[in-house]
């Protein structure tokens, strides 16, 4: 995969596939510390202590059409590519919390990408799921939260071709705020 996005829509597909019904997504980005952090946090059905041992292993899965899971495992491999590390923390029946660290000078970084289609595309295959999104950047930071919005909306469904539109260029906008210098 060639950027961030991508790696955390996969992680949060997995939530998706636990039942979660909230998911929050956090990027940390902190040039004084050469640091990224990112969050990957939702309140699914949690994991087994046996099955959070072998996780990160590319050949555990608890999909049925394919035996091998590459998400957690190629997460993994990027942290420790780029210098920094990879936590991850779950109880049965209460969900799963997600740690990758990078070192932002790091050769092998890959941009974070489009984060506004990988809200969008989470959106689309779960509209019955709330997702907050957190961006930290110095003192700026952007938030954009499902819950806020339906609030607003109402009656009409997120999945709306309207909808999607304005929160796709609602994140970019947020984005290119958050990323201007502090």
């Amino acid at each position: 995969m060639k950027e961030l996005a991508l790696y955390i829509l996969d992680l949060a597909q997995n939530s998706v596939r636990a039942g979660a019904k909230n998911v929050e997504i956090e990027i940390e980005e902190n040039p004084q510390e050469d640091l990224l952090t990112v969050y990957v946090k939702d309140d699914g059905c949690g994991m087994k202590k046996e099955f959070l041992e072998k996780v990160t292993s590319p050949f555990v899965t608890t999909r049925k059409e394919r035996r091998v899971g590459l998400g957690i495992p190629l997460f993994k491999e990027l942290t420790e590519e780029c210098e920094g590390t990879f936590e991850i923390f779950s109880e049965e029946g209460k969900g799963t919390r997600i740690k990758g660290t990078f070192k932002l000078s790091s050769v092998n970084l890959i941009p974070i990408g489009d984060i506004a289609s990988t809200i969008v595309s989470l959106i689309m295959s779960a509209p019955q799921i709330d997702i907050v999104y957190r961006f930290k950047k110095g003192s700026r930071e952007f938030e954009f939260d499902t819950k806020k919005i339906r609030e607003v909306l109402k009656d009409v469904n997120l999945n709306d071709v309207r909808v999607l539109s304005w929160i796709r260029e609602y994140v970019e906008e947020g984005m290119k705020k958050s990323e201007m210098e502090v």
